[in-house]
């Protein structure tokens, strides 16, 4: 059966950086993330009986890396371990936004990807299964599994390692405003990144405060209070590219239009004018977390800074779903 799917990124207020369980993905800490609305991945799968290999089809990509299609052709083995099958399957993927550039694309990739595979097989699972079996394709790809805004629990082992929901879509209307600073591939991946966290003197420091961090945004998320929402995300995601630039190699994401995005975001804040906060994840994008009455005004602003190459404005959007079969 022919199955299509189509999976949110996600954005991490709270960052999952390094890792207990490198093969199983198990992370070091929990972490907090919102689905994205405008930005995702759709991925269509076949299983059929008439392939001799995987085919395997990454659309509008010039390249694609060896790494790229074994992850693919893991997750594909995995499935048909659980359905008990040996046939090949044909898999078209594409994404509506530039991949490794600080957006999740691995995130909504490979959820989109693992309940495609699923499905087209006909197994079903609950979302805590589908999560847990995504995050061993990528990591944050259990965050896209679930609506809304999502809290990734790192459990002690890879059988109690999951996302689940926080808040519904609805709960909080607030807007991620993604500024595109470029649509090169990062030359350090994530996994590459999570690897050397511990070389980094500030690693140990990080882990250690993070409880209370967790603990801290939860509240403010429940109370809705986005001052001080935003001051614990900002410092946050400081904290975590703090620990990526001490590593040993250094690693910087960052290019010069980021830290340009970083300085105005500032400044509107202090000057009275828009209350927005930025978080950066494993690339050079920023996102500019404001008020949903704010994100128009704030688009307006990113689109006019030298080196933004796109700006897209985000709701909490919804997990991933089966769009047709």
């Amino acid at each position: 059966m022919k199955v299509k799917t189509k999976s949110p990124a996600n954005i991490a207020f709270i960052k999952y950086w390094g890792k207990t369980n490198p093969r199983a993905r198990v992370p070091q800490n929990n972490s907090i993330s919102m689905c994205l609305s405008e930005m995702f991945s759709e991925c269509e799968v076949e299983f059929r009986d008439d392939l001799k290999k995987d085919e395997i089809n990454f659309v509008g990509e010039k390249v694609v890396k060896k790494k790229e299609i074994e992850r693919i052709v893991e997750v594909l083995d995995r499935v048909r371990k659980l359905g008990k099958t040996k046939l090949r399957a044909r898999v078209v993927t594409k994404n509506n936004f530039p991949k490794a550039t600080g957006i999740a694309s691995s995130a909504s990739g490979m959820s989109a990807l693992t309940l495609a595979a699923l499905s087209s097989l006909g197994i079903k699972m609950s979302q805590r299964e589908l999560s847990k079996l995504s995050r061993l394709a990528s990591g944050t790809a259990c965050r896209s599994i679930s609506d809304g805004f999502v809290e990734w629990v790192k459990g002690e082992n890879a059988d109690s390692s999951y996302a689940k929901q926080l808040f519904m879509p609805d709960y909080w209307q607030i807007c991620d405003v993604v500024a595109i600073v470029t649509k090169e591939m990062k030359k350090v991946s994530s996994t590459e990144g999570h690897a050397l966290a511990e070389t980094s003197p500030f690693y140990e420091t990080r882990l250690r405060g993070m409880d209370k961090k967790i603990k801290e945004i939860k509240r403010a998320m429940k109370e809705k209070n986005f001052s001080e929402f935003g001051k614990i995300i900002e410092a946050e995601a400081l904290s975590m590219h703090a620990v990526c630039i001490t590593s040993v190699p250094s690693i910087i994401y960052w290019n010069k239009t980021t830290l340009t995005i970083i300085k105005k975001v500032m400044e509107w804040r202090k000057g009275g004018e828009i209350e927005s906060y930025f978080t950066i994840d494993a690339g050079p994008s920023v996102h500019v977390i404001c008020r949903e009455k704010d994100s128009k005004k704030i688009a307006q602003r990113l689109r006019i800074i030298e080196g933004v190459k796109e700006v897209v404005i985000n709701n909490p959007g919804i997990g991933v779903r089966v769009v047709s079969t």
